[in-house]
């Protein structure tokens, strides 16, 4: 079956951008097919290998399965040439190292596209046995933990549980208060819920679904299932209901894939990441590096809103493991990082300038130091490599981009939003092409996010010929100091080289840092009144 939705949208109606979509699409589908497990792909994803849906499931309907949410793929990507790699476009350190080692947890955070939901996940519902689980304090208190594994016992039976159902009410009517007045919505959730039980083919399985149960064939759809799908995807359904807050795709944030998958979490449900010999799913993505710089400012605006909302991890519920509370939290905290960065990326132009090194002796302790912290950081990317399967050179790429956008979106993105969470004042970048050429993937467009590192580039320069020019004229020369800071500022323009690379352009192009500089001439005015 293929259906194109087109939803209902009126002036003085919120539509809720692409999680409204989704959260149309998934009730829609509920009426008509009602299948146990959804897809989301982007619109500029396709299916690259079809035995992916098989591998996501296989998961899901295993024996023990029944507690895994969401399956979420990695991403790869088409249309990137060996020249654009060098802006980390893969994002290949994300995707095969930090998800595999959240794997280890409670599984991946959900990166959006390419993931494998439950639908009765999403529906907002407790996973199965959610008690069984104690939180941190279980290894401490296992009386508790008794006792929490017998009431897990008793509710074993029951296959649907909300965690703020009212026992005074039916439950039908809690289901229409949560899920809106739909007669077909409502039924098909238990529905859903029978068909996605792993098979109970063994004593193992609890609560599964018996052989032979999915064999019985579907009803044609008629014109009342027609009529009230058209229904549930009208701008006024949501209305005095739950979608966007408890159930479905959660509203008001731009990462709204990453908030409803730890709305999941924190619920209890587990994740999988799936990893296919053959790439499940491939897109695109951005491959100049304005646009690319553009993309991380909006995720990093988003970690700041997750940071100071209720979704913060710090205040996860109990069902959230420790370490996965952890990932959260570094997801919604790295923009601060950038404050830190900054100071880094200047402290070496600083000591050249001065003439005095970070510290005032390079004393056998601080050599000991310094060689302890480099051969870890070294050890630890080694073993990332090694472990994850990644190229050296891959690795490289992502240390350069994690400083460019370290010293460029993201401190922007935690002004942005702490203007927005303290004042209320929406700002925004606009991106401006400054090439005239053809080849627009690969233009240059002017962004007053790569200011802060041109400045941290011509300043390095600066430093480092003054400090050459003030030791071959000096009576005394300090070539220990200058050797130091030398050092360390090459390190931070070979971590910046992509970016003033991209600033001088390639090949036989006018380098574009010479229309930043130049000053404007006639027919620039000209063109601008021709507008």
């Amino acid at each position: 079956m293929l259906v194109y939705m087109s939803r209902e949208k009126r002036p003085g109606y919120e539509h809720n951008k692409k999680a409204g979509a989704m959260n149309a699409l998934v009730r829609a589908s509920a009426i008509m097919s009602n299948g146990p497990f959804i897809l989301n792909l982007d619109c500029d994803h396709y299916v690259y290998n079809s035995q992916a849906f098989r591998d996501g499931m296989c998961f899901m309907m295993d024996s023990g399965g029944d507690r895994i949410g969401y399956v979420q793929f990695p991403q790869r990507f088409d249309g990137i040439d060996p020249p654009s790699v060098r802006y980390a476009n893969r994002n290949t350190v994300f995707f095969d190292v930090n998800m595999c080692a959240l794997d280890g947890t409670m599984g991946p955070v959900c990166v959006g596209t390419g993931c494998l939901f439950r639908r009765i996940a999403l529906y907002g519902f407790d996973p199965p046995r959610s008690k069984e689980y104690g939180g941190c304090c279980s290894c401490c208190f296992p009386k508790m933990h008794k006792i929490k594994s017998s009431v897990a016992a008793l509710e074993e039976s029951c296959g649907l549980r909300m965690a703020d159902y009212d026992e005074g009410e039916t439950y039908i009517f809690a289901l229409s208060k949560k899920f809106g007045r739909s007669y077909f919505l409502v039924n098909s959730i238990p529905v859903a819920e029978f068909q996605g039980r792993p098979l109970c083919d063994n004593c193992v399985v609890k609560n599964g679904r018996p052989p032979g149960a999915l064999t019985v064939p579907r009803e044609l759809l008629d014109a009342d299932t027609i009529a009230e799908a058209i229904n549930v995807i009208s701008c006024d359904y949501e209305n005095k209901t739950e979608w966007g807050r408890c159930v479905g795709w959660i509203y008001g944030s731009v990462t709204e894939d990453l908030v409803t998958g730890y709305r999941m979490q924190s619920r209890g449900w587990k994740s999988v990441y799936c990893v296919t010999k053959r790439g499940a799913f491939r897109g695109t993505t951005p491959i100049n590096l304005t646009d690319h710089l553009h993309q991380v400012l909006r995720w990093s605006s988003a970690s700041i809103e997750i940071f100071f909302s209720r979704d913060n991890a710090m205040l996860a519920s109990r069902r959230m493991k420790f370490l996965q509370k952890i990932a959260y939290l570094n997801l919604g905290i790295y923009p601060f990082i950038s404050i830190f960065l900054i100071v880094y990326c200047f402290l070496p132009a600083l000591c050249l300038c001065s003439g005095q090194f970070i510290v005032q002796e390079l004393s056998l302790t601080f050599l000991i130091y310094l060689l302890a912290i480099s051969l870890t950081t070294s050890m630890l990317a080694v073993l990332e490599i090694k472990w994850s399967g990644i190229s050296l050179e891959e690795w490289w790429w992502n240390e350069q981009f994690w400083l460019i956008g370290g010293t460029s979106a993201h401190i922007i993105a935690m002004l942005q939003g702490l203007l927005k969470v303290t004042a209320g004042i929406e700002t925004s970048f606009i991106l401006k092409s400054m090439s005239g050429g053809n080849d627009v993937d690969d233009e240059f467009k002017w962004t007053s996010l790569i200011f802060l590192p041109i400045v941290i580039i011509v300043v390095n320069l600066i430093a480092i010929t003054v400090g050459v020019t003030r030791a071959i004229y000096s009576e005394i020369p300090q070539w220990s100091r200058l050797l130091g800071g030398v050092i360390f500022s090459f390190w931070v323009l070979a971590h910046l080289y992509p970016c003033a690379k991209g600033l001088m352009g390639r090949k036989r192009r006018t380098p574009a840092i010479v229309f930043l500089v130049r000053p404007p001439r006639h027919h620039d005015f000209a063109a601008v009144g021709g507008h």
